[in-house]
């Protein structure tokens, strides 16, 4: 049975099914990924599908899967989240959990990203060898302005994926870096085991560039608007003020608007508790905590029977879209 190491996919499908045939891999080989087989590429599905079907199959837990697992989503995978749909899209959170951090062959040690030096591989910490943010800022403030690899004088060599090295592997201190930027129009790399031969194909464009434009208005339309705060909704619109495409610019002008007509309601619905309240203490002046706490916004009613409900305190409460159009469509089946 041979073995293959396959560097970073990034969802670059074509060139995956392109490299195995040149490789003429068979069902009876092993194919490993060192993880990221997601994101960034045109194809994470088809990737995935691929891994998912394909027997004697190995995927590690690249960075870009464990963000997914975590919820963590930044644009690339906001993308991705899209191209799947909801239920394939939730096999593939499944899917995560299952992957292992490393994985050790007789002639290698298979990893996505870091490894600590002076620690043997059942010490190593899950986010160092998955290249996480938490694992990459542990191994910074412990190298320093150094990689890893400078200090690895392991005798078994490590096969890492994660950092783009160039077009060619990077082959140092008997460990091989073999993320040569298939989404970014470079290559993509495989190793070869037991003779650790090199084998590549020439990615066919720059994948992620082209991605990010291709996907900025679905991902836009995606997002839930409701559930943002005010606050969040303000940052990611100025994050996005340099962009120049006129139909991301409408759009966003168009969340704007909506926006600051959410908020003028605040002022409206002050006024409606206040006059919700001054019709509760009419009817019942003798009783008007007990049927105030009746009401769903009693919180403010009783500031306002004390005549100190004031406009930040429905900002401080109703931060989010949908917070306030809830509160509306509660107010209005209140019936007194």
């Amino acid at each position: 049975m041979r073995k293959f190491i396959i560097g970073d996919i990034h969802g670059c499908f074509e060139e995956l099914m392109e490299l195995l045939e040149k490789m003429n891999v068979t069902v009876d080989d092993l194919l490993i990924s060192v993880g990221d087989i997601v994101d960034r590429g045109n194809k994470s599905k088809e990737v995935f599908e691929f891994f998912v079907n394909r027997p004697n199959s190995i995927v590690l837990m690249g960075n870009h899967e464990r963000k997914h697992q975590n919820k963590l989503l930044t644009y690339a995978q906001e993308i991705v989240k899209i191209q799947f749909g909801e239920n394939d899209y939730q096999k593939f959170l499944d899917w995560t959990t299952t992957l292992p951090y490393f994985y050790e062959l007789e002639e290698a040690i298979i990893i996505h990203a870091g490894f600590e030096h002076d620690k043997s591989l059942q010490e190593q910490r899950e986010d160092v060898l998955c290249g996480s943010t938490a694992g990459e800022r542990y191994l910074e403030t412990k190298y320093y302005e150094k990689y890893w690899t400078d200090f690895y004088a392991g005798t078994k060599p490590i096969i890492f994926g994660h950092h783009v090295v160039g077009n060619d592997p990077k082959i140092f201190n008997n460990t091989f870096g073999i993320d040569t930027g298939a989404c970014h129009n470079g290559y993509l790399t495989a190793v070869e085991l037991p003779n650790f031969v090199i084998h590549q194909v020439k990615s066919k464009k720059d994948y992620w560039k082209e991605e990010q434009t291709k996907w900025q208005i679905p991902v836009l339309k995606a997002k839930n608007w409701g559930e943002m705060t005010f606050e969040e909704i303000e940052k990611f619109c100025q994050k996005l003020a340099y962009i120049e495409d006129n139909e991301i610019k409408e759009y966003l002008a168009e969340i704007q608007r909506w926006k600051k007509h959410l908020l003028a309601e605040y002022p409206i619905i002050k006024s409606q508790i206040e006059v919700l309240t001054q019709q509760i203490f009419e009817k019942y002046p003798e009783n008007f905590n007990q049927e105030a706490s009746k009401f769903f916004c009693n919180t403010f009613i009783f500031k306002a029977k004390k005549q100190v409900l004031q406009l930040k305190d429905l900002e401080k409460t109703l931060i989010t879209p949908n917070k306030i159009l809830e509160f509306q469509n509660n107010f209005r089946n209140i019936l007194v």
